[in-house]
């Protein structure tokens, strides 16, 4: 992890690749490094920044047509010099950049040891290409036919390109668990390549999306792919929908907050032609053939991880009312390895804001081996969550570049909202009052948005106020709980405060310890179901000095006259609210990181992709 770039064609490649390493920033990433040929391989590399890269490149030589770069986040060895992409093999004729884990590079290591390679970092990387270089050496072959060698034999996961300095005009890319995408230029002059598609939208629309276990090989102008089995497979070339301006600031400060800023239109992008709620119209086109198999599913199974695993919470609420349809929420990360119990007539909806998160993706291949039907909600076309599906919905948010998800979790619940009212309305399980009462505001989220985003003045005063906080608990109830969760999260990503998201009612559970005149609490408290019951924890909160910051609905006037610090919501039916009271905690979390000085959009040891285990 985290970020790859390549090129080859007749740019100057060492601009394209630190533009390209620029725009991967928002991944996360400690150290950056690129490999250039020209007159011979040449590696620079940095513990840092892109911009430590370009001092140390600074005043060089690096005009080539052919490169490939890398932004590392620390997997195998600490940040460091050595450690950073791309790596060498013990003859410096060939360089690699990698992302993902080799889980037997220990062993393969010690076979190259007594081999007599030596090592100048602590990295499965390198250890993963002077393998490649020793079967190459052993067996006289051509560097494309080690290299699928290597992959028959390492464990694990990997998106790899690997440059030549005997074939200046040649990259071999291939992939397994970690994305890897290919841009064809004009005329098949130019090849990008890239984690993701951010780096080459400026250069062109035309992409490969390269399959688990295929090899690229790129030279002289043609692209030829074959599985690793050397059975040669035809690409498909698809048009890419992102737009320059989607992945620049736009005038902001933080691409959070213009993501922040952007909610009402990607929920209104998410809706369109699939709610018209005067003609009581609900339907997810990419849910088509499955759509049987998702009404009479024994049970649905959410996975995800982070914050699209909230926004699994908030979709339990609403599917179970809605629909009756059992529903089990599970970490991604744990779902494999605990033996679940999974039936044909379940179905599992893998929700992934980059639908390339490693832990989802094997819950799908889990599931996907008992027979269960698989439904993928993500946000980018053409990933690996998306193919791997048997169908599914993307959320049509636009590029999100924060790496603390905003406008990911809204259109993940508008999404997941519009399924579970799509259900209903053929299962016929609510009566078509309620449903068409549930449409009309769900058609009106965006305009919610809107209004709840214009306490940002307010939010800044109490950011001043609390800034300095060691610690913030969140708490909310019913369809609000997963919100606390998720105002938590925001909070710990970005500004570094221990926070803690609870049910409301478990706080007299352990929590209620905590509070004193230093502890700031998050109430998620608009008129509910629960309403009574959360102003008797707020008055539980209040009697032990604790300050008390509570999000209410517009209008309300006893839980503004109790609590520190009131921020209004436009009202809207509770299980829709989180799409709205979600809002000001985005914001809260935002300014408190700005005021303490934290970067917003790069958290420390944060990656926005997490594409190993």
């Amino acid at each position: 992890m985290c970020g790859i770039v390549g090129y080859v064609g007749h740019r100057n490649a060492s601009e394209v690749l630190i533009k390209g390493l620029q725009r991967l920033e928002y991944r996360g990433y400690d150290s950056a490094g690129i490999a250039l040929i020209k007159e011979g391989l040449h590696v620079f590399k940095k513990q840092g920044k892109v911009a430590e890269l370009q001092k140390i490149i600074e005043g060089k030589d690096t005009t080539a047509t052919i490169g490939i770069g890398h932004t590392r986040w620390a997997t195998h060895g600490g940040p460091s010099d050595g450690n950073a992409h791309p790596h060498y093999s013990s003859d410096k004729k060939l360089a690699m950049v990698h992302n993902g884990i080799i889980e037997n590079y220990d062993v393969l290591k010690k076979e190259l040891i007594a081999k007599g390679h030596t090592f100048e970092s602590e990295t499965d990387t390198e250890v993963f290409l002077h393998f490649i270089e020793q079967i190459q050496k052993d067996n006289n072959i051509a560097l494309e036919e080690a290299v699928r060698i290597a992959l028959n034999e390492v464990i694990g996961a990997y998106a790899i390109v690997i440059v030549s300095e005997d074939a200046p005009d040649q990259l071999i890319a291939a992939r397994k668990g970690s994305p890897l995408v290919i841009g064809i230029g004009e005329n098949k002059s130019e090849y990008f390549l890239a984690s993701d598609a951010t780096p080459i939208v400026e250069y062109t629309k035309d992409v490969v999306y390269i399959n688990d276990e295929e090899v690229a090989v790129i030279r002289g102008g043609e692209m030829k792919i074959t599985d690793i089995k050397n059975v040669e497979k035809t690409p498909y070339i698809q048009t890419l929908e992102m737009e320059l301006e989607a992945i620049e600031k736009g005038g902001y400060d933080h691409f959070m907050m213009k993501e922040i800023m952007e909610q009402p239109r990607s929920v209104a992008d998410c809706l369109r032609g699939r709610v018209i709620a005067d003609q009581m119209h609900v339907k997810l086109g990419g849910i088509r053939h499955k759509m049987k198999d998702l009404m009479n599913a024994n049970r649905i199974i959410i996975a995800a991880c982070g914050t699209s695993w909230h926004a699994g919470l908030v979709a339990e609420y609403i599917i179970e009312e809605f629909t009756r349809i059992p529903v089990e929420v599970e970490y991604a990360s744990e779902f494999r390895y605990r033996n679940p119990i999974i039936r044909e007539d379940d179905v599992l909806i893998a929700i992934s804001q980059s639908g390339e998160t490693a832990d989802t993706l094997a819950a799908i291949e889990l599931a996907k081996s008992k027979g269960a039907t698989i439904l993928g909600v993500c946000n980018v076309v053409g990933s690996s969550i998306a193919r791997s599906s048997d169908e599914g919905a993307y959320t049509h948010a636009g590029p999100e570049i924060g790496v603390a998800s905003t406008k990911a979790f809204t259109a993940q619940l508008t999404v997941l909202t519009t399924m579970a009212l799509m259900i209903a309305k053929e299962k016929q399980t609510l009566p078509e009052e309620t449903l068409h009462k549930l449409l009309v505001d769900l058609e009106s989220i965006p305009e919610k948005i809107a209004e709840a985003l214009k306490c940002e003045e307010e939010i800044k005063k109490i950011s001043e106020m609390y800034k300095d906080a060691q610690n913030f608990l969140y708490l909310g109830r019913g369809y609000n709980f997963p919100v606390a969760l998720e105002g938590a999260l925001k909070l710990k990503e970005i500004s570094y405060i221990h926070a803690e998201g609870y049910p409301a009612a478990e706080m007299k559970h352990g929590p209620i310890a905590l509070i004193d005149e230093e502890m700031p609490v998050a109430f998620i408290a608009t008129k509910d179901s629960s309403y009574e019951k959360i102003v008797s924890n707020i008055q539980e909160v209040k009697a032990r000095k604790g300050k008390v910051i509570a999000i209410v609905t517009k209008g309300d006037t006893l839980i503004p006259s109790m609590v520190d610090h009131a921020i209004e919501v436009p009202d809207v039916h509770e299980a829709l609210m989180p799409m709205v009271s979600v809002i000001p905690l985005q914001l809260l979390s935002y300014y408190i990181a700005v005021l303490r000085g934290c970067d917003v959009d790069q958290p420390r040891n944060l990656a926005k992709s997490v594409t190993v285990e």
